[in-house]
C-alpha cells in the first residue's frame, strides 16, 4: 500500500527526540549518581558507544546547557559537568514518578513478557525494551528492589538469565478493555473486535482493499496474551492477530512508538513472522511510519486520536510528563546556543574593519 506522509505525526515532538533523549537520560544519571553530583569529562569521554552518542562526548554534552552545566575541575584543569538546577529537579521528579507508579511499571512488564512464547524473555531482549517501557536503565540490576513475587529468573541456554512471569490473573489488552466499554465485546474467545482506525487526510484506499479490511475486521480476534499455536500461520486470523500484539505491544511504551528495526528484533521470542513489517505498511489507518531523524519510527495512530467523545482511549504513560520536561530543557539548550553564537558574532564585528553598521559584510 501506498505510503502517504502525515505532517500531524511527523511532527510530534517526544516521539523524534526520544532517541536524542535517551543518550541525554543516560548521561544524565551517571552524573545524579555520583556522590559529589558531577564527573570529570574523562568518566565518559570513551564512552560514546555505551551511550550511543556518535560524536565526542564532551561536545555532545555542551549541545545542552540547560542540562549539563560545565565548570573547570580540581585537577589538570579538566572539563567537569554536573546537572544544572532545572535538570536536577526534573531528575527529582523522575525519581518519585518511577516510585509512585511502580505498580503500572512492572504491570507493563509483564504484559510484555507474558506476550512472549515461553512467558519468559533473555535479559537482553527485556534491557533493549527498558527505554520504551519508560523503566530505568539498571532496572535488572536491583532483582530484589524492583521485582515483586510475580517474576522468576531463569537460566537459558548458553547461560545466558531469562525473566519470566508467573501466569497468574488473565490479562485483557487495551483493544478488549475498550471493546467492553463499549458494550461490543463480552470477553469469549474467538469473538471478533475491530481495531478502531484513524486515515491520515488525503489517504484513500482502493474499493478492493476496502472491501478486504471490511471482512478483516469481522474476524476473530486472538489476543496477544492467548494461545496462538493452532493458528494457519498463512490465515488472515493469524494476521490478525500479529496486528492485535503490535497495537498491544505500542500501547505499552512511553511515547506509543518505536523504532521499527528494534521491533524486528523480537520476531523470534514472540511468534511473529518473517515479513511482520508488512503489517504496519499494509494497515496504514492503524499505524504511521514516520521516516524522521534518518530511520523508519512506527506510530500508534489510536493513541493520538480520541474516541469520539474526547477522550483518549490510550492512557498517557506516567513517564512521558518527565520526558517532556527534558525536551524542554534541549529546546532552551538551542536558544542558548543561538544566543551565543550571536553574541560571539557581534564582538567579532566591533573589532572587525569590515563591519558596516555593526552588520559583518
Amino acid at each position: 500500500m501506498k505510503w502517504k506522509k502525515d505532517p500531524f505525526y511527523d511532527s510530534i515532538e517526544h516521539i523524534h527526540k526520544s532517541i536524542e533523549l535517551k543518550s541525554i537520560v543516560s548521561l544524565k544519571n551517571i552524573i545524579a549518581q555520583n556522590p559529589h553530583g558531577c564527573i570529570p569529562i574523562s568518566d565518559v569521554s570513551k564512552k560514546g558507544l555505551q551511550f550511543d552518542v556518535k560524536i565526542k562526548v564532551a561536545r555532545f554534552l555542551r549541545q545542552y546547557p540547560s542540562i549539563f552545566e560545565e565548570f573547570t575541575g580540581p585537577k589538570y584543569n579538566l572539563p567537569w559537568f554536573r546537572l544544572t538546577e532545572e535538570a536536577a529537579l526534573i531528575d527529582k521528579e523522575e525519581k518519585r514518578v518511577l516510585e509512585e507508579y511502580k505498580e503500572d511499571l512492572r504491570e507493563r512488564l509483564k504484559k510484555f513478557i507474558l506476550m512472549s512464547k515461553e512467558k519468559v524473555l533473555p535479559f537482553r531482549i527485556i534491557q533493549g525494551m527498558l527505554w520504551y517501557l519508560g523503566l530505568p536503565e539498571d532496572f535488572l540490576l536491583f532483582p530484589d528492589k524492583n521485582l515483586d513475587g510475580y517474576f522468576r529468573i531463569v537460566e537459558l541456554e548458553d547461560g545466558l538469565k531469562g525473566l519470566g512471569v508467573i501466569d497468574g490473573k488473565r490479562m485483557i489488552s487495551v483493544l478488549q478493555r475498550n471493546a467492553m466499554r463499549k458494550g461490543v465485546y463480552s470477553g469469549e474467545q474467538m469473538e471478533a473486535i475491530e481495531f478502531p482506525l484513524f486515515p491520515s487526510k488525503g489517504l484513500r484506499l482502493r474499493r478492493k482493499i476496502k472491501d478486504w479490511l471490511i471482512e478483516f475486521q469481522k474476524l476473530p480476534y486472538i489476543s496477544p496474551y492467548e494461545d496462538y499455536l493452532h493458528l494457519d500461520p498463512n490465515s488472515d486470523i493469524a494476521d490478525k492477530r500479529v496486528l492485535g500484539f503490535l497495537h498491544e505491544l505500542l500501547s505499552l511504551f512511553v511515547e506509543h512508538s518505536a523504532e521499527r528495526k528494534k521491533l524486528l528484533c523480537l520476531k523470534k521470542y514472540f511468534g511473529l513472522p518473517q515479513k511482520m513489517h508488512k503489517a504496519f505498511e499494509k494497515h496504514p489507518h492503524i499505524f504511521y511510519l514516520s521516516f524522521r531523524n534518518k530511520t523508519c519510527t512506527a506510530i500508534l495512530k489510536e493513541a493520538y486520536g480520541d474516541n469520539g467523545n474526547g477522550e483518549m482511549s490510550i492512557e498517557t504513560h506516567p513517564m512521558l510528563v518527565v520526558r517532556q520536561k527534558y525536551i524542554d530543557l534541549m529546546k532552551e539548550s538551542q536558544v542558548i546556543l543561538k544566543r551565543k553564537k550571536l553574541k560571539n558574532q557581534f564582538v567579532e564585528c566591533k573589532s572587525d574593519s569590515d563591519c558596516v553598521d555593526g552588520v559583518l559584510k
